[in-house]
């Protein structure tokens, strides 16, 4: 049978290329195998790539014992942690296309016969799948895993706890060596932040939709458990490479909806919104806001893992409660899991699934008894967000759901984050940050900093914040986000003016600006488009080609755009 290498490896003509592999140290035997490419994003600089090497050595060593021969290349990475509350947060979400491209253009050139991705964190983990869905090899993902939480005092901790501390000390509510105490703990080793940010959700994601082996998105990065599977991975892409099995045949609408609906129960970052419909574009599937409200609003909320519940459930607690796959054993028991989708662990879910349920009710609730009936997030819609905007319901306060207040109005997070730490935000605001879209910022940032600094000083069920911009999975409080069309294109966002009364009312998904239509086409006609903040480069790019938020801010393809 012929193989995708054969057109790099046989015959008189390819004797050059055979020369080349040989240079390398591959022997007959190696060249002769499959060629399996492995994409690995090990890197010193993010604590949840510091390990892939290991991992990715342990997926080499399964492919060898499948009958491969895998090739390893590297893959870059961004650490929003590192890059948040400055300038370097721009780059954050447009990397991921970045590595889309690039995992494309190795496997193209070099004619892999299938591939492993060694990911972790948050652009990574869907540009890699999104990747995969483009290139259409047999391909297995393979995360680092989650990092342990830390413990201070008596009680976990995490990178979060870290956050919202340096807030509290700017509002004198703690002390400065209380923060260091924290800095030095909150973190312990290696792996993706502790909680359910979005480097997590998406590695559990990746599992629920099937591209990833049970046990993908939980097991903790400094467990044996972890080696072990990347063993697997490399055996089951070997095996998908003999029957044949595609992303293409994995993600597809069935596997996308169920990937929703263990977001919507386990309680995700609103992160995920966008990175499931840019892999959704990949595949060629019709993924919209309306579908993702539809799953939300069929979906119990069974989990509350940091930063919901105030922190005091991390990855490691899910794991041992049954992971993803004692998750989607619960939804199964509601009909809401398609168990005959095919995975790369098997031909059909539901054999992966069958009889899992919870380990632990106070972690992972039975589907009987859920915090919610409905999804850990919802869409809103109304005329500041006729194209939807995005908030994680499952961390609102109560008091918050539904809220009406005065909009104070800022063209930036540094401006926002100013206002808050000199105390010009008052109880009851409705903070409106904006020109911080896909286009505009460009490159949607996250507002971390802002939501944390109004955690630390004990704010988050006093304030709403709305943005075109986006949040971290580690954001807290009613924090509403992806707010289409962004203020950079036109949209409603642009117009408002501090002292407008803007009402949220997540129960009913609705967000409205309180100013009547005429007076809004006279703000619309005499606003003007703002010049690109930036003006040469990959961001110039980026800007001039990206999609709004509710299409995933995606790279549009020129005739799109």
């Amino acid at each position: 049978m012929e193989s995708m290498s054969d057109a790099a490896k046989k015959g008189l003509p390819r004797a050059p290329h055979r020369s080349l592999l040989k240079a390398i140290g591959y022997i007959d035997r190696e060249i002769e195998q499959p060629w399996v490419g492995i994409a690995c994003a090990m890197n010193e600089v993010i604590p949840g790539h510091t390990q892939l090497q290991q991992v990715a050595d342990a997926v080499k060593a399964g492919v060898r014992m499948g009958g491969g021969t895998p090739m390893q290349f590297g893959i870059i990475g961004i650490c929003d942690g590192i890059a948040m509350g400055h300038a370097g947060m721009r780059y954050s979400l447009p990397s991921r296309e970045n590595i889309a491209d690039s995992v494309e253009m190795m496997a193209r050139a070099h004619a892999f016969d299938a591939l492993v991705l060694v990911t972790n964190c948050d652009k990574i983990d869907p540009g890699v799948l999104m990747a995969a869905a483009r290139v259409n090899i047999p391909a297995v993902v393979v995360s680092g895993g989650p990092m342990l939480a830390g413990r201070h005092r008596g009680r976990d901790v995490d990178f979060i706890t870290v956050m919202e501390a340096q807030g509290a000390v700017k509002a004198g509510r703690m002390e400065a060596e209380e923060l260091k105490e924290l800095e030095d703990c909150a973190c312990p080793g290696c792996g993706s932040c502790a909680g359910l940010f979005t480097a997590n959700s998406m590695n559990c994601l990746t599992e629920a939709i099937g591209m990833g082996l049970p046990g993908n998105g939980t097991i903790p990065a400094v467990y044996a458990q972890r080696l072990r599977l990347a063993k697997e991975a490399g055996i089951a892409v070997m095996e998908m490479l003999r029957v044949g099995r595609k992303p293409r045949d994995i993600i597809t609408p069935a596997s996308l909806r169920n990937a929703l609906a263990v977001d919507m129960a386990i309680g995700g970052s609103s992160n995920t919104v966008l990175h499931l419909l840019a892999i959704a574009y990949e595949a060629g599937i019709e993924l919209d806001l309306e579908t993702i409200q539809e799953v939300c609003d069929a979906t119990p909320n069974l989990a509350r893992i940091s930063p919901a519940g105030g922190g005091r459930h991390h990855m490691q607690d899910l794991h041992e409660a049954g992971g993803i796959p004692a998750v989607m054993g619960e939804l199964s028991r509601r009909g809401l899991i398609d168990l005959d989708v095919p995975c790369v662990a098997a031909d059909r879910m539901g054999d992966i699934i069958a009889g899992r349920k919870t380990l632990n009710p106070e972690i992972l609730r039975p589907v009987e008894d859920p915090y919610m009936a409905t999804g850990g997030l919802a869409v809103l819609w109304g005329n500041l967000a006729p194209e939807g905007a995005v908030v994680k319901q499952s961390a609102v306060p109560d008091n918050l759901l539904r809220h009406r207040g005065p909009a104070r109005v800022f063209d930036g997070e540094e401006d926002a984050v100013e206002a808050m730490v000199a105390r010009r935000i008052d109880e009851g605001d409705i903070i409106v940050v904006r020109y911080e879209g896909p286009q505009g910022g460009p490159g949607m940032r996250e507002m971390l900093n802002p939501t944390a600094t109004i955690a630390g000083m004990g704010m988050a069920d006093k304030v709403v914040l709305v943005t075109d911009g986006r949040f971290s999975g580690g954001s807290r409080g009613a924090a509403i986000g992806h707010v289409s069309p962004e203020a950079a294109q036109g949209g409603p966002i642009a117009l408002v003016e501090e002292g407008d009364e803007i009402e949220v009312d997540i129960e009913q998904r609705s967000i409205r600006l309180l100013v009547d239509d005429e007076e809004l086409r006279r703000r619309a006609d005499a606003w003007r488009k703002p010049p690109l903040k930036v003006s040469g480069g990959y961001l110039w790019e980026y800007a001039n080609r990206v999609s709004s938020a509710s299409r995933g801010a995606v790279r549009l393809l020129v005739e799109e755009a």
